[in-house]
């Protein structure tokens, strides 16, 4: 088990890199369909839920199981060839 601390650093962690993917898709720099975007929110969004999960908040196991699978199908696609 991790302790407090362990668990608040994993949740700002998660947060950060659900963050850092919207603050870029705002910025225009990534895509919704961007790999990097959708692996922050995956990543991002897995171990916010993690904690949810740890700390039985149902409305937060929710929201962040179903953030997390919804990044998932982007990342299955096959990326679009550029053209030259």
């Amino acid at each position: 088990m991790l302790s407090q601390l362990g668990y608040q650093v994993v949740s700002v962690t998660g947060a950060v890199l659900v963050l850092i993917g919207y603050m870029c898709l705002q910025r225009g720099w990534l895509s919704r369909e961007d790999r990097t975007f959708n692996l922050l929110n995956l990543v991002g969004s897995a171990l916010l839920a993690w904690i949810a999960i740890a700390d039985r908040r149902w409305g937060f196991i929710l929201l962040e199981v179903a953030w997390a699978l919804l990044s998932v199908p982007p990342l299955l696609r096959r990326p679009r060839a550029t053209a030259a």
